[in-house]
């Protein structure tokens, strides 16, 4: 994760927007000097602060971690393509103090497969948990279409498997990739801190509705750059 990057690319949305640091902080409940230590890359904005600058400029979060905003293709009907990006690195191991006194860490989070590309981040300490999937796609060039669909991102502990956020689409039928570049997973303060996942306690589960009304089901297994470990506030 490069700070100065991340610094530079917020002034670039502040200043494309015409806003001075003083109109750009009250936009977010910050100080002018936090958003001056932004833009120098002396600092970060906390988790809900990104997701916050995310929302209202309308860039992706894992962009706005990177520093740089990747092309986007567009769809034909109502729904947009997300972005297809190369594998990224947040980074690893780097704790930033947040405007309320806890220690962030952020990992990435990916698929661990060949056939479906996740790109996704974490944000934790010892308290919460913050988990974004900004991106899910199948690499396969399936042209079958499904009428009901439904992504479970779980957990997974020991034999105790448990379902963290779904989301299911009945309607018009859909290829696999045109229904997951509408998905994302954005999961704040989840009870269960990242000091209980290993590298491969996530995992994404797709069931597909056919016209035979056959169950298709994938498995997508997720993992992160590294165990996450224990932060001091």
């Amino acid at each position: 994760m490069n700070q100065n990057k991340i610094g530079e690319f917020i002034k670039k949305l502040r200043k494309d927007n015409h806003l001075t640091q003083k109109e750009f902080a009250e936009l977010f409940g910050v100080t002018y000097q936090a958003v001056s230590k932004w833009e120098n890359g002396l600092n970060i904005p906390d988790i809900a602060v990104l997701k916050e600058i995310s929302n209202q400029f309308h860039v992706d979060m894992n962009d706005l971690l990177e520093g740089e905003e990747r092309p986007k293709k567009k769809r034909i009907g109502k729904f947009v393509f997300a972005s297809f990006c190369l594998l990224f690195v947040i980074g690893f191991v780097l704790i930033y103090q947040f405007t309320h006194n806890h220690d962030f860490v952020f990992k990435n989070v990916r698929s661990n497969c060949d056939d479906f590309t996740v790109l996704g981040s974490m944000a934790y300490n010892e308290d919460k948990t913050s988990i974004n999937i900004s991106s899910i796609s199948c690499l396969s060039d399936e042209k079958e279409k499904y009428a009901n669909i439904t992504c479970i991102l779980y957990e997974q502990v020991g034999n105790t498997k448990t379902e963290i956020s779904r989301d299911t689409y009945e309607g018009e039928p859909v290829t696999l990739n045109d229904y997951l570049n509408t998905v994302e997973f954005n999961i704040d303060n989840y009870e269960s801190t990242c000091s209980n996942y290993t590298e491969d306690s996530l995992s994404i589960e797709l069931r597909a509705v056919n016209s035979e009304d056959d169950i298709i089901t994938y498995e997508i297994p997720l993992t992160l750059n590294e165990n996450c470990s224990s932060t001091s506030s």
